[in-house]
């Protein structure tokens, strides 16, 4: 026999069981209007007995706002944005809102669907991890909507909106400078940098008019810097050591470095830009036999949970990814509430380089 399913309790049920109108039941769940305090005890007390549960559709009609903000990742599989979304989430929360989190796989039509469907969903805010910082026309146009929009983890110079990031190219610079000071001349860099956009970087690999970091993609930062250290310190740059994959893919960082390692002058130091590329460029170094550091100085950006764990321990540029994905969650929420929030720009988050036992002076 089928099982029965028990009705759900409605307004009306409680207002019947707590004896008072349907309207005053709903100012005292809502939150909205004047309500005794008797009365809002009997009705909360009521709710609870019949396991009621507000609809927020209907509330949202009411208040205009649905308590749930918007999150677009671009790799949702990245450690880097799991460990952030924790830090949007776990500020979101203590605010009051729900979290709806979408994917883009960095592809700028994913990304356009999910604000869509973001704003079809009548989310309170939008964060999000631009797939391309020069292409932001949607989220401009839900910013005129009136769905505030912070970034997260790239800033861009065509958006008047709150970014939240670290300076890349700062970053990077700290980090190839100190392989540099080590004594080395031949470091290698494993980056994304895809197809389309080549010439861009390709402009810049002689020193002249360097871009705006509202115009670069994170590693298109992250080259920056690697550029700047050598140019700084009189070390030429060496094309067929900068090794582009084309994807934040782990396997294209193995082939890369493979490549890398294979030339008739290998670099003696690696720059790996990113928590997957440094995954499958350090495999590659294992499988190829190279002892690190004796043979081969290892930064990588990002302080993986494993980075720790191999040996030798990985020296690292550390990003403080759950603050800056809690920072991101309270500008949005200022925004929300427009609580006096100041004018929208981008907060700079510090990194460390955190030297460990991967990186030592260049063999003789």
């Amino acid at each position: 026999m089928p099982v029965s399913r028990q009705r759900r309790a409605t307004l009306p049920d409680v207002a019947a069981l707590a004896g008072v109108s349907t309207a005053a039941a709903g100012r005292a769940l809502g939150g909205y209007g004047s309500v005794s305090e008797d009365v809002k005890r009997r009705v909360l007390d009521a709710a609870e007995k019949l396991n009621y549960r507000t609809n927020r559709l209907a509330a949202s009609v009411r208040t205009g706002r649905t308590d749930t903000i918007g999150v677009i990742c671009a790799d949702i599989e990245s450690p880097f944005f799991a460990r952030a979304l924790r830090g949007i989430s776990d500020v979101a929360h203590s605010h009051g809102f729900s979290t709806l989190v979408t994917n883009s796989d960095e592809d700028l039509t994913s990304e356009r669907n999910a604000v869509q469907l973001l704003l079809d969903k009548q989310v309170d805010g939008i964060i999000c991890a631009p797939a391309d910082v020069r292409q932001v026309a949607h989220l401009a146009q839900a910013q005129s909507s009136g769905t505030p929009v912070v970034l997260f983890d790239r800033m861009s110079d065509e958006l008047d909106a709150d970014a939240v990031i670290v300076d890349g190219a700062k970053a990077a610079y700290q980090a190839v400078s100190r392989l540099i000071a080590l004594g080395h001349r031949r470091i290698a860099i494993v980056t994304e940098l895809r197809q389309p956009r080549e010439q861009d970087w390709a402009a810049y690999l002689t020193r002249g008019s360097e871009p705006s970091l509202g115009t670069l993609s994170p590693s298109e930062a992250r080259l920056l810097g690697y550029l700047r250290a050598h140019w700084d310190a009189g070390v030429p740059v060496r094309r067929e050591l900068v090794r582009r994959t084309g994807a934040y893919e782990a396997d294209s960082a193995y082939k890369q470095m493979k490549r890398a390692l294979a030339l008739k002058r290998p670099p003696t130091a690696v720059f790996l830009v990113d928590n997957l590329m440094t995954v499958g460029a350090y495999h590659a170094i294992r499988d190829s036999g190279i002892a690190v550091p004796r043979e081969l100085s290892v930064v990588a950006f990002d302080d993986l949970d494993w980075s720790v764990l191999v040996s030798p321990a990985l020296t690292v540029i550390a990003q403080p990814v759950y603050e800056m994905g809690a920072e991101a969650a309270r500008r949005l929420v200022a925004r929300i509430g427009d609580r006096g929030a100041p004018a929208p720009g981008p907060t700079f988050m510090d990194v460390t380089l955190i030297e460990r036992e991967s990186t030592a002076p260049p063999p003789d």
